[in-house]
């Protein structure tokens, strides 16, 4: 957080002093370019995705539960009753009336003293019973209604798992090793961009110290132009020598325009990395500066240092740990698994009380537990397939780590062959100003000729290139050497 915070406050800072004096540190360009890079910018939108992944996998230790809803519109009406004995059930009274009636002729037929009686007792009953038992039989009709043309179903579902095999913690621990890999390949591409600023910031660096040297050297050529001009006049010199000269200063103010170009470019370039547009007029803050201020030292290293600190070596790490745990994933589909349910449901019509067009439910609970019997070894060969995806994460890794050994070396022999250029750089320098000193003395004085300064001119200019490039040359090599032990920062 902190370091998000000095980042924020130092971009700040450099907003402001790009709008006013559009000097720029290297702390500066490389804060610009970490805040406008699209590609850190996409890696951080990475690592925020991992995040909430990881979160989203932690969720699946715990208990879910869903509500659903639903309703059905039938054609028909499922009916418990077939229409003959609907028929039956709604002509109770009458059919009831005419089996009376059948039984009471009968017993007046055998006992004609009842008759009377029978008849009166017909005449009594006969209406209001047959009608009590036809609303009967119409009642028992209506109550075995199920009316279930229009269905409406709903449900509350609990589900905890018990025992997945394995895969709810192998799933938590892929999300948590790609929330970690995604903050490795952003540092993998910020340790990229920081190499990439310090590349171009000191190169234009080397560019404008080598056009103050063309322009020096312009001017010394010019001079000398100017004095042998005199002496051609005076004929102390030849037009031959003029014409040397002349040629020199033709390749000076050639090489001078070279270097500016050069310097166009690569400050556009530095524009471009720092998400500045590229035709923005800005200054260095180490431009002013006429020798580059360089510690030359032997590169000492510790390997482990690289093994514990390369984003690229962390990255296949947890890889290697991702894939593990994809096995164990694999493996757990193919293992008992055990979960806790539990529901309640709630239906209209409901069946709890006969058919009743009323919404009424129950609750259940219970386990679901299910065993892979046989699958034709589909388990095992996805298994082999998992373990083979880690074996080559593990043979990356090795082949990783041995490479990073050889540039961690190489690195080393570079900053420690820059050492040994700027070393003899600094003796060719003072040489070439002291020979350059007598040329000039000795071409005063009548007893060089022109064709002497000239070589003196050409190896000061050399000697201060050399210079020049051998400072650059040094930081830039501990940069690499940086970068190579990953340490770049």
């Amino acid at each position: 957080m902190m370091k998000r915070l000095y980042t924020i406050f130092l971009l700040l800072t450099v907003t402001v002093g790009i709008s006013q004096a559009q000097t720029l540190t290297l702390d500066s360009c490389r804060a610009l370019a970490i805040a406008n890079n699209k590609e850190l910018l996409i890696s951080g939108e990475k690592i925020n995705a991992a995040h909430y992944q990881h979160k989203a996998a932690v969720t699946n230790y715990l208990p879910k539960l869903n509500a659903e809803a639903g309703y059905l519109h039938n054609q028909k009406e499922m009916s418990l009753l077939s229409n003959s004995q609907k028929a039956t059930l709604s002509g109770l009274g009458t059919n009831t009336g005419a089996t009376l009636q059948q039984v009471g002729t009968a017993i007046a037929t055998k006992y004609p003293e009842m008759a009377p009686l029978i008849s009166s007792l017909g005449t009594a009953l006969a209406p209001s019973l047959v009608s009590d038992l036809n609303g009967l039989g119409t009642s028992i009709i209506d109550a075995f209604k199920t009316d279930t043309r229009n269905i409406y179903t709903g449900a509350l579902t609990l589900t905890q798992p018990l025992y997945m095999g394995g895969k709810i913690k192998a799933y938590d621990n892929i999300t948590k090793y790609a929330e970690e890999l995604a903050q490795q390949q952003h540092n993998t591409g910020m340790q990229d961009v920081i190499m990439n600023v310090d590349q171009a910031y000191w190169q234009v660096i080397s560019l404008v110290n080598k056009k103050k040297l063309a322009e020096g050297y312009l001017q010394l050529l010019n001079k000398l132009d100017h004095d042998i001009n005199r002496m051609i006049d005076n004929g102390f010199a030849t037009k031959a020598d003029g014409l040397s000269v002349r040629v020199k200063v033709n390749e000076a103010e050639m090489t001078l325009t070279k270097v500016e170009d050069g310097l166009s470019l690569s400050k556009m370039l530095l524009c471009q990395i720092c998400g500045l547009n590229i035709t923005s007029q800005i200054q260095l803050a180490d431009e002013n500066i006429d020798n580059l201020p360089v510690v030359p030292s032997e590169a000492q290293f510790n390997m482990q240092t690289a093994y514990d600190n390369r984003p690229e070596l962390k990255s296949l790490e947890l890889a290697t740990k991702i894939y593990d745990e994809k096995i164990k994933v694999t493996r757990a589909d193919y293992m008992p698994q055990l979960s806790l349910i539990g529901n309640y449901l709630v239906t209209n019509p409901s069946l709890y009380n006969g058919f009743q067009k009323k919404f009424k439910g129950m609750w259940n609970v219970g386990v679901v537990f299910r065993v892979p019997i046989w699958n034709w070894g589909e388990g095992s060969s996805k298994i082999n397939q998992a373990k083979s995806e880690a074996n080559i994460t593990r043979y990356q890794l090795s082949d990783a780590r041995e490479k990073i050994e050889l540039q961690v070396n190489q690195s080393a022999y570079k900053v420690n062959e820059a050492v040994k250029r700027y070393t003899m750089a600094k003796k060719n320098m003072e040489k070439a100003d002291e020979n350059l000193r007598y040329a000039n003395v000795g071409f005063k004085e009548g007893v060089i000729p022109a064709s002497n300064v000239l070589e003196a001119h050409t190896a000061w200019l050399q000697a201060r290139s050399e210079k020049i490039d051998a400072e650059v040359d040094i930081k830039l090599t501990n940069i690499y050497l940086q970068k190579s032990l990953g340490t770049l920062k």
